[in-house]
């Protein structure tokens, strides 16, 4: 799930002589990079969360994504693509319990890891994480990525929020939900300040007491579940929680 650079600058004042990292990684290959808060603050704003340069051994790549937000065209290594982020390294799966149809979908013919996460290098070599390939939103002006519209939303005073697509793709309109309102249309002063805040065009604002997570932790949105949710409310039914 993505660490925000404000949950790290709060655990560099409790914690005033420890180094602080945010590594990536995944079950199947971990570690996949590493950077310190120096690192990421190094790196600047940008689009996603900075989670540094490649360890020893590992390989980085992305295969761009077309207008409806699949991966298409050949991999790169070039800085600034936005894309379904590949891995490979010699630790990749070691000690991994396969399944072998979902593990030969993610493998390339070429010894590579498809992610399933979704992202860009920046010029200096560091991996920036926008999201899941599954909550990309395809709208009819291009893709837009989660993460970047999620963090826009709470520099706005949103606690937590989600960025999700509602539509057909190719026309999917961008909805944010704002954690912390009554479920239904989010209040006009919020939905204003998300608007104001959100570097893209936001066809609705919507709230809820709580957002879903993953059932493994309360970390990770449950963007799909949002997802159908807003879908719901926005066709006109009865409101509810997601």
């Amino acid at each position: 799930a993505p660490l925000p650079r404000p949950l790290l600058e709060q655990a560099v004042r409790l914690l005033p002589d420890a180094s602080i990292h945010t590594p990536y990684g995944m079950t199947e290959c971990l570690l996949v990079t590493d950077v310190d808060l120096d690192g990421i603050r190094a790196a600047g704003t940008g689009p996603g969360v900075c989670v540094g340069p490649p360890v020893p051994g590992v390989e980085l790549r992305v295969t761009p994504l077309d207008p409806l937000g699949r991966p298409a065209g050949g991999p790169t290594a070039e800085p600034d693509v936005l894309g379904e982020i590949e891995i490979r390294a010699p630790h990749m799966l070691a000690g991994y319990d396969r399944l072998w149809r979902t593990d030969r979908a993610a493998r390339t013919r070429d010894g590579w890891h498809r992610t399933g996460d979704v992202g860009r290098l920046d010029p200096e070599g560091r991996l920036h994480v926008e999201g899941r390939l599954p909550h990309v939103v395809s709208t009819a002006d291009g893709v837009v990525t989660p993460v970047a519209i999620e963090q826009a939303a709470e520099s706005a005073g949103v606690r937590r929020a989600a960025a999700v697509a509602v539509g057909p793709a190719g026309t999917q309109q961008l909805v944010v939900v704002a954690e912390g309102h009554p479920a239904g249309l989010a209040p006009p002063a919020v939905a204003a300040a998300v608007r104001a805040a959100v570097p893209r065009p936001v066809a609705a604002v919507l709230g809820t007491p709580r957002l879903p997570t993953d059932v493994r932790h309360n970390s990770k949105i449950d963007r799909t579940r949002v997802a159908g949710w807003a879908t719901r409310v926005l066709g006109g039914d009865r409101t509810s929680r997601p």
